[in-house]
């Protein structure tokens, strides 16, 4: 931490600002964790698999698909902001609104419920893309490339303090009889979280765009063959998307382990157990990835990622196959969830500060554009995995992503091989 403290007096008070919009969002979307919360909460409406790799599916999906779009507008823009405020505030009202239904859920038809939740969350997903693309651009011009790791870490550590305090209040909610009540203060409580992560980084402010020397697209088209032409001709771009379409087949099982602790015997008020675990992994790994980013490089800090990811699909295959039950089955689980978080936080440091090193200054929102619409595939293959679960097995789906980190692993020495960017 003084580290950390040291860090912001070199990079400002936007540095401090854009940490705790970054802290106070990753404890709103931890209210909302597709992981556990949500596949929790489809699950128990639902029963269906399908179901819950939906959920997962669109919120990954709804994240990458609107960047294209935004990219191109915000590259011929010269000011990001707006951008980010209509996804920012926009994901806070779509949150509230699901908070809001299920609250009423006592007067509706079940199907009626089902339909209108998931109607909103891919709501909420898609708005929650605009995002993306303005906030990597205004980070990059705000925080210098040696600090964006720390400021990555302490976005995380301090998202994570307030994440365990949201974890606690949701066990509680949760352990109490009405079930859909207790979600629809879990979901007001993440927008206004939502809400205040959006005040504090649009206080940080946009620094002015330096004079490019690239031209602005003149259209949507020309924007387009741009993307396939650094897809040609940027070899580091190409492979670094090869190991994010293998990253999101390790992802694909993330729904499922929510659903392997429920046919374990876990009870809902459990999964915030789980969702505390999480939290935990990622408050503790957040000094380690931000020293490792800045100082090893941030392709080291995704090897050791890729590393990290093998181990929860091979513990929770171990667990299906001693088929344990009760206490050891929960403290088996959240010892499986604290990696989960810790991979999941190093993931994302990793690749926002890898995809911004690799982007040209002035071509930073088409890169992320760019690179996001191509990566976008992988998003459907938690729908892959209920696919896999209800033909074949939990134990496949896991097997199938234990095999995928395996060769990302490869795939990030071979980048490594290409040298700095």
């Amino acid at each position: 931490m003084r580290e950390g403290l040291a860090s912001w007096r070199k990079g400002g008070p936007a540095f401090w600002k854009i940490a705790g919009a970054g802290a106070a969002f990753q404890a709103g979307a931890a209210a909302v964790d597709s992981a556990t919360i949500v596949a929790s909460l489809v699950y128990q409406l639902t029963g269906n698999v399908f179901a819950v790799g939906t959920a997962s599916a669109v919120l990954r999906l709804g994240w990458l698909l609107p960047q294209i779009v935004v990219g191109f507008l915000a590259q011929r823009a010269e000011r990001r902001m707006p951008y980010y405020v209509v996804g920012a505030f926009g994901r806070a009202i779509c949150l509230a609104a699901v908070a809001a239904l299920l609250g009423l859920a006592g007067n509706l038809p079940h199907g009626w419920l089902i339909a209108g939740f998931l109607l909103l969350w891919t709501l909420y997903a898609f708005v929650s893309g605009i995002v993306a693309v303005p906030y990597n651009d205004i980070v990059g011009r705000s925080i210098r490339s040696e600090l964006r790791s720390r400021m990555l870490a302490l976005r995380f550590f301090g998202g994570g303090v307030l994440a365990l305090g949201v974890a606690a209040l949701i066990h509680r909610l949760l352990a109490a009889d009405d079930f859909l009540l207790a979600h629809a203060w879990v979901f007001a409580l993440a927008s206004a979280l939502m809400v205040i992560s959006a005040l504090s980084f649009v206080s940080a402010g946009e620094p002015a765009l330096a004079r490019s020397a690239s031209p602005k697209p003149g259209n949507f088209t020309v924007f387009m063959r741009g993307g396939w032409a650094v897809l040609r001709d940027d070899g580091r771009f190409r492979l670094f998307l090869y190991t994010q379409w293998l990253g999101g087949a390790t992802l694909m099982a993330l729904p499922f382990y929510a659903v392997a602790a429920t046919e374990l015997g876990l009870r809902p008020r459990d999964i915030a157990v789980l969702l505390a675990a999480q939290t935990a992994g990622a408050l503790a790994s957040n000094p380690v990835w931000g020293r490792i980013g800045d100082r090893l490089g941030k392709l080291r800090l995704l090897e050791g990622v890729a590393v990290l990811r093998l181990a929860p699909p091979l513990g929770v295959l171990a667990l299906l196959a001693a088929d344990g039950a009760g206490s050891a089955s929960l403290l088996a689980f959240a010892v499986l969830f604290v990696l989960l978080g810790a991979l999941v936080n190093g993931m994302t440091i990793g690749y926002l500060g890898y995809l911004m090193e690799i982007s040209p200054d002035d071509r930073r929102p088409a890169y992320s554009a760019y690179f996001n619409l191509l990566a976008s595939p992988a998003a459907l293959l938690p729908l892959v995995g209920a696919a896999v679960v209800d033909l074949l097995s939990l134990w496949t789906v896991f097997a199938a992503a234990a095999a995928a980190a395996v060769l990302q692993l490869f795939l990030f020495r071979k980048l490594a091989s290409l040298g700095p960017p």
